[in-house]
This record gives structure tokens, sequence and C-alpha cells, in this order.
């Protein structure tokens, strides 16, 4: 029997850090399943969901945080897999002026309207008129089943004017 396990990994980004994850799940009969990681500033972040064989999971777990000694800081946790989440799927995009707070209301909106975001992607550019700072935020959210999208969207709307954003909100399909 497999066991499913979630790490979170930070580390100074260095040149290694995805090879020994990546050999010291090998090393435990492990899978590597799914994974998002990313250069932030000068750290490397990422989360990583694994498998492995049930009576290897505890040397596994040791070993994951034995690569502290490389500077590879690994945080495990057990996978708590929820049932699939009812409601329909749409996608955000977001685009404008870089200024704080434009995470929080959008946020608060959808809290507002029980929507859960399931993935969210950000970035901060310089723009390529004016060299201004620019913010982006991709965003996959999934909303309650009686939740009418227009309602949703009318909110941003109503906000977006505001944070000086454009915001689209699309269903998408699954």
């Amino acid at each position: 029997m497999s066991v499913e396990l979630v790490l979170t990994i930070l580390s100074r980004d260095h040149p290694g850090i995805v090879e020994a994850l990546a050999d010291t799940i090998a090393a435990h009969s492990g899978n590597w399943i799914d994974s998002s990681m990313a250069r932030l500033g000068g750290e490397f972040a990422g989360i990583l969901r694994v498998s492995a064989p049930k009576e290897n999971i505890e040397g596994l777990v040791d070993a994951l945080k034995g690569l502290s000694k490389r500077d590879i800081e690994v945080t495990v946790h057990r996978d708590r897999t929820a049932p699939p989440q009812g409601g329909h799927k749409v996608r955000l995009s977001l685009t404008g002026l870089d200024h704080p707070g434009i995470v929080l209301e959008v946020s608060r909106v959808l809290t507002g309207f029980d929507a859960n975001i399931v993935e969210l992607h950000t970035e901060s550019f310089t723009g390529s008129m004016g060299g201004e700072a620019m913010f982006s935020a991709n965003a996959q959210i999934i909303l309650p089943e009686t939740l009418d999208t227009d309602e949703l969207r009318n909110a941003l709307e109503r906000i977006a004017h505001d944070i000086m954003v454009d915001i689209e909100l699309e269903e998408t399909a699954g």
C-alpha cells in the first residue's frame, strides 16, 4: 500500500535542489506525483506531492529532513486527500499597476462569495511603455454550485476601478 505525502521545500537557490529531492524520493521507491516550484527572490520554494510504499515512509521522511544538511528545508505532511469539491470552475485574470492591497481586496470579494482559490500565480514586472511597476494574477477558482458567475463578476468589476486593475473572469471546463 502506498502513502502520499505533501512536501514544502525552501532553500537558498542553488543548482541541485530538484535532483537532491528526486534522488531521495527514488532511493525510497517513491514516486514524484505533482509539484509547483519556483525561484522567488534568492530563495527556491516549492510544494510537491509524492507517494511511497508504506514500509518506506519513515525512512523517506528521515532522509528528506536530512536534506537540511544541504541547505534544503523540507516540511512533510500526510496528504489529506478530500473528495473533489463541488461547484463550477472559473479562471480569474488580473493586470494593473502594482500597489499594496490588490490580492487582499480580490480575495476578500472571493471569500464573501465562498469561492475557493485552488491555484494562484502572481507576478510583479516592469511595464513596457512607461517602465512603471505592474502586477498580474491568474487564479483557478471553484465557485459554489448555486453562485451565478455574473454576480461574482459584477462584484469584482465594482472593486476593479478602486484598485486600478483590469479583471477578467471566465468559466472553464471540468
